[in-house]
């Protein structure tokens, strides 16, 4: 896993113009080095940074593994109340509210 996941992790990055440095001080790795690993293949996260790296990127955990969903009906509401941050910032319930309504509206013009 730890080369997928590896190549992953630095495209990740390179597509936000962030550096090795950025990132391991953004999930609280003091030692750049323990986050270039990663990528590097060799040494793989543990769950906890894994959650942290999923967060900072804004994709699932699942996505960064390589889990497929199987198709697999997500159910949005679940989503939204489980969102606890969005760019960096914390969700308040009004947010989340505000989330259900946009969704719920863009599907009803969807049918």
């Amino acid at each position: 896993m730890s080369k997928e996941l590896g190549k992953k992790l630095e495209s990740l990055r390179e597509s936000k113009g962030w550096s090795k440095t950025y990132v391991s001080k953004s999930i609280g790795i003091s030692n750049m080095q323990t986050y270039a690993n990663y990528e590097y293949g060799y040494r793989d996260p543990d769950l906890d940074t894994l959650k942290k790296i999923s967060s900072l990127y804004h994709v699932s955990v699942d996505s960064l593994l390589g889990i497929k969903g199987g198709g697999k009906e997500y159910d949005i509401d679940e989503m939204i109340d489980n969102a606890m941050m969005f760019k960096g910032e914390p969700l308040t319930d009004n947010d989340r509210e505000i989330l259900r309504g946009v969704i719920e509206g863009y599907l009803k013009a969807k049918k």
